[in-house]
């Protein structure tokens, strides 16, 4: 199993010694927020993507791709009515999907809840349909960089689009493309009534990616998750993909969160062995 850590924990603090860390603790891979390299994809010239590519390499990790792809943007949506935003928001994937290319990266996991959830007066399904409809426009140049976009269903608690994972297949089916899959991640599908464990076992046809975490924002090991019959569930499955380490509270430091999700990440595959 393979043990990524998304890059947005490093905020604040040196990326070189922040990556260094989490090498020697047995992380190999690196998860990039587009918003931690520029204000939007075109605005991170092609030295600046050369040279952290280069960096992340240099310490023994790889970038794996990006995720948070449209936070901290603005004038795209990927539910919206609108057809000109939908337009420009395919545009922009595209542009992400270059910047992927250009990291090394082969996937990109599509969360952003605020880019995509959808107001009263439209159904779920209308939803679906307009998030297809940016998607499929999308899909060529996944192809030709070899990236694999996976859709991220996000609880309740983010948003109203995509809450389970049963409707993410729904919008994967709808596409059709193998260069379009799914995304779990253990906060999320913590909301869903289901166990975890079962989630996955339900989805290893179309999972291509994974974050660990608990509920409480913090990573695996850190809350009331019991990670273990998740990775027994991870090993079940064959599951060759990344984990990625994503928390949203920074505040025990950035040794800590790598030091104890690494711990329980280890001792949870080991335990499935």
């Amino acid at each position: 199993m393979k043990y990524a850590v998304c890059n947005e924990l490093f905020e604040g603090e040196d990326s070189l010694t922040c990556l260094r860390l989490a090498h020697r603790l047995g992380y190999t891979g690196l998860e990039v927020a587009p918003f931690t390299l520029g204000p939007t994809a075109s605005q991170i010239p092609a030295e600046r993507r050369s040279e952290y590519r280069r960096m992340v390499s240099d310490c023994g990790m790889e970038i794996i791709g990006l995720h948070w792809l449209l936070a901290k943007t603005e004038g795209f949506h990927l539910t919206t009515d609108d057809a000109q935003v939908r337009h420009r928001t395919a545009d922009y994937l595209r542009e992400l999907v270059a910047l992927t290319h250009d990291l090394g990266g082969s996937v990109m996991v599509l969360g952003s809840p605020a880019q995509r959830n959808f107001p009263a007066s439209m159904t779920h399904d209308q939803a679906m349909a307009n998030a297809a409809d940016v998607l499929r426009k999308v899909v060529p140049d996944l192809e030709l960089a070899r990236v694999r976009l996976a859709i991220e269903p996000l609880g309740p608690g983010e948003g109203n689009f995509l809450n389970h994972a049963s409707q993410a297949r729904s919008l994967i089916d709808a596409i059709a493309s193998p260069w379009v899959q799914l995304h779990l991640d253990v906060k999320a599908m913590s909301s869903e009534g289901i166990p975890i464990d079962q989630i996955i076992r339900d989805n290893a046809g179309w999972m291509i990616h994974f974050h660990a975490n608990d509920p409480n924002r913090l990573g695996p090991g850190m809350g009331d998750v019991d990670q273990r019959p998740i990775f027994r569930a991870l090993r079940e499955i064959d599951y060759r993909g990344w984990v990625s380490v994503e928390v949203f509270d920074y505040s025990p430091g950035v040794e800590t969160i790598l030091r104890e999700s690494m711990q329980c990440m280890q001792r949870c595959q080991a335990d499935a062995q």
